[in-house]
């Protein structure tokens, strides 16, 4: 499915409904070790409402994977490709448009980014790693865990930008 130029069939960051998506087609560089971000380095990143508290990931995606997303009603991401046992949401914003559009684009010929809200309960589970700049920080989820991730994804995947 070719999602350029179908733009209106896309969740926009204009609606209300917190959106979430796949992340990278394309190869993702080389990773090394991070360090393990304190949960006060994170907390940025925490909402709490009246109901529950979630935290707001973002993640970079292409073309096929998003159709994937599409898919399931912007609800969940997909099960992980063979050779790629992590999924990697990432806490800025500035870090996923580095990779849709640096990473992506040059793989696939284009690259959204995504936002979505997690139960901060699950994510609790979970150390924040920092693998680069001061932005350059991830969760590192196992494939077999993504289930339980989609299960505590609250409203929707969103698209909130994408490049060509």
């Amino acid at each position: 499915m070719n999602l350029a130029g179908t733009r209106g069939d896309l969740p926009s960051a204009r609606q209300h409904a917190a959106v979430t998506s796949q992340p990278g087609d394309g190869p993702r560089p080389p990773r090394t070790a991070g360090a393990p971000v304190s949960s006060a380095s994170r907390e940025r990143a925490v909402t709490v409402s009246a109901e529950i508290e979630t935290v707001t990931l973002w993640r970079p995606t292409g073309p096929h994977e998003l159709a994937q997303v599409q898919a399931s009603g912007w609800r969940e991401w997909p099960p992980r490709p063979a050779g790629q046992p992590i999924f990697y949401p990432v806490l800025t914003k500035e870090y996923a448009i580095t990779i849709a559009r640096d990473w992506n684009v040059s793989e696939s010929g284009s690259g959204y980014v995504t936002r979505f809200r997690v139960r901060k309960s699950f994510l609790d589970n979970y150390m924040v790693h920092q693998i680069g700049g001061e932005t350059v920080l991830e969760y590192w989820i196992p494939a077999e865990d993504l289930p339980e991730l989609n299960s505590s994804i609250v409203g929707i995947i969103e698209v909130v930008a994408e490049y060509h």
